[in-house]
């Protein structure tokens, strides 16, 4: 049996990382930094839960990277790679989700009070 001509599955097996993996890990991390940077600075400019909760699931990404780097390292098998990346995903999901429920929840009380406070302070 002939090993496989990809390199990114020739990692995972365990033969070491190509200089191709390395690149695209390290263009990966350079990226994922730099959104994570942009979230950082629109939730100090914003501070809601909303933008704190995408700036942590935009966070997942640069983690991602990390699990790439310490199993290519050889600190991560390839069984806890794999659960790792794959609850990255599910916090991801999840953080974005509970954003856009946070911010349309949020969204819905304020339009309740400003209704309130154009009505006199009843109710609808």
């Amino acid at each position: 049996m002939t090993a496989p001509d990809w390199t990114l599955v020739a990692a995972h097996a365990g033969v070491g990382p190509s200089v191709e993996f390395a690149a695209l890990l390290g263009i990966a991390g350079v990226g994922s930094a730099l959104v994570l940077a942009l979230a950082l600075a629109a939730l100090v400019r914003r501070r809601s839960r909303p933008y704190l909760l995408v700036a942590l699931a935009l966070s997942t990404l640069l983690a991602r990277t990390g699990v790439g780097v310490l199993s290519a390292a050889g600190s991560v098998g390839a069984e806890t790679h794999h659960v790792l990346e794959h609850g990255l995903d599910v916090a991801m999901a999840a953080l974005v989700v509970a954003a856009v429920y946070d911010a349309r929840t949020a969204r819905k009380t304020a339009d309740a009070a400003a209704r309130r406070d154009d009505s006199g302070g009843e109710g609808p």
